[in-house]
């Protein structure tokens, strides 16, 4: 139907993306913002369909669907006034007064035209608020309107409201295809995210996520509407704007989605179902436990690690590599630090919260991964000679191996966390700054004390001193920062500070990192008492 489509706010996929509710149309960002007074609209779709014969003759027409909806219901219309049902497939069609291929250009043209400009009209001669007449007020070169359209999602909240209305009959939403019948199918424990076989485009017999989400979803939500029951919206901006997003109502606690997934299991190095070419190879790490159920409590939706199928990870990541992986490997796949998907790239982006930040941000990644301890974190070492098969054992095993993990944060003595520790490096112009040191670590227990994550990795006394003494061994007595920064800048390792910039780096970004306004940077003297002999000079 050659259309396009302009987000123009970037943000990801979702599941189930519900996309405005005229099919032929698409998204449109247009109009400089610094032209537009209007508040952003997420119902701004433009109609340039007859791209599909050749080059517009006229600018496209920015059409906003949710006016017209309102304008429809004050007549007690609905979808039905645009968009007829398609008897052959039983469903809505999204398409504008037609339900098949656009196959000539004046046919198509000629139905705009007589529809729209006759409905204008009509509403003109009944002294209503009409639309447009002329062709320069419909086509319109740089149309002065703001796009806020925002992709919406099942997460774990929403998706239990579904369920739950629709009485647990997952059948509604979710099926199979039967490619020999070409019919579709329900089968119980193979459910999976829409998006999964539905994509951006339509692709051979299965429809892009646009209409899939528009004929399921908007449908389901006009026919709950006709029967009196309360039902999610038909207006573009019910589902797409950030707005009303916001006062979506969330289940503070959904109950666990079922689809036949372990609480807890070893995470697989080989796949079960497909060829896997690297059978012969061992991995050379120790299996990891994994406890699923906790885990997806941390994640919006399922797709935050299965991002292509509700598959073990190696099933389509190999330890060779694979095409199903595209070719990435399993290492790189559960590694990879800037991956949402990944393990480390999850926990990274853990550690990039305030309560981590301040310490995470000051530790040398490539000391983070110089030593085997964190590894062991989660490749639990195995004594046994092999990995057992049956999934009991599997079960049982990976508890245990779990339980040995650290489970709670471990402290020093309080005698051995000293109250106060005076810097005195400015001494010429300042008083010694007096560091609250005792205060400072107990905060930082006190934010990481309940946290999974970091009680797991934080296995030593000494961990959370590691966030200051960036680059010295764990110790209760470390080296004083002296010892590596010296008076001034070091001019063989232009990446070590002089001790001065040394400690207003390590202290103004831990304030940052974590949001601390006071002291201020800028404010010397919210540290540092002057000194009364520099103030008679």
């Amino acid at each position: 139907m050659g259309m396009r489509m302009n987000r123009h706010i970037k943000a990801p996929l979702w599941g189930a993306a519900f996309i405005g509710l005229a099919g032929i149309f698409v998204m449109l960002a247009a109009a400089r913002q610094s032209d537009i007074t209007e508040q952003p609209r997420s119902d701004i779709i433009v109609i340039d369909t007859l791209k599909a014969f050749g080059p517009l003759e006229r600018p496209p027409v920015t059409f906003l669907h949710d006016q017209h909806t309102a304008a429809l219901a004050k007549e007690k219309k609905d979808c039905l006034a645009c968009h007829p049902m398609n008897a052959e497939k039983k469903r809505l069609s999204i398409q504008f007064q037609r339900t098949g291929e656009d196959t000539d250009k004046r046919q198509v043209m000629d139905l705009y035209h007589d529809q729209c400009i006759s409905c204008h009209k009509q509403n003109r001669a009944q002294q209503k608020d009409a639309g447009p007449v002329t062709c320069g007020e419909c086509h319109v070169e740089d149309a002065q309107v703001l796009s806020g359209w925002q992709p919406i999602g099942m997460d774990h909240s929403l998706h239990y409201r579904h369920v739950k209305a629709s009485d647990n009959k997952c059948e509604r939403c979710h099926h199979q295809y039967n490619a020999e019948t070409k019919t579709l199918y329900y089968e119980k424990g193979q459910e999976s995210s829409c998006v999964y076989c539905h994509k951006d485009q339509t692709e051979d017999n299965r429809i892009s996520i646009r209409l899939a989400a528009h004929t399921a979803c908007v449908a389901c939500h006009r026919q709950q509407r006709s029967e009196g029951k309360n039902a999610g919206p038909l207006e573009c901006a019910g589902c797409h704007s950030p707005q009303q997003q916001a006062l979506i109502e969330k289940v503070a606690d959904p109950p666990r989605i079922e689809r036949n997934q372990p609480d807890i299991t070893l995470v697989k190095t080989h796949a079960d179902k497909m060829p896997d070419p690297d059978a012969p190879l061992q991995a050379r790490m120790a299996r990891t436990p994994f406890a699923h159920k906790p885990h997806e409590g941390y994640t919006d939706n399922c797709r935050t690690c299965h991002h292509a199928s509700l598959a073990a990870c190696a099933d389509c990541h190999t330890l060779a590599g694979h095409v199903d992986g595209k070719n990435v490997k399993l290492a790189q796949a559960t590694h990879q630090p800037d991956a949402p998907m990944s393990c480390v790239g999850c926990h990274n982006a853990e550690q990039a919260k305030p309560a981590c930040a301040g310490c995470h941000a000051s530790i040398p990644q490539a000391r983070v991964w110089s030593a085997q301890t964190s590894c062991k974190v989660c490749h639990v070492p195995y004594a046994g000679e092999q990995y057992p098969q049956e999934p009991e054992a599997v079960k049982r095993l990976a508890a245990e191996l779990a339980a040995t993990r650290s489970q709670s944060q471990t402290m020093p003595d309080m005698q051995d966390i000293p109250e106060i520790v005076p810097i005195g490096h400015l001494v010429e112009q300042f008083e010694a700054v007096q560091m609250p040191h005792r205060k400072i670590v107990l905060k930082l227990a006190e934010l990481t004390r309940d946290h999974r994550l970091a009680n797991a990795f934080h296995v030593q006394p000494t961990t959370l001193c590691q966030g200051c003494h960036h680059n010295s061994p764990p110790s209760l007595k470390p080296p004083q920062c002296g010892a590596c920064h010296g008076r001034t800048s070091d001019a063989l390792n232009p990446n070590r500070p002089g001790l001065m910039a040394a400690f207003h780096e390590q202290c103004f970004r831990c304030h940052d990192q974590m949001g601390i306004e006071k002291p201020d940077n800028r404010d010397c003297a919210g540290c540092h008492a002057k000194r009364a002999s520099s103030e008679n000079k």
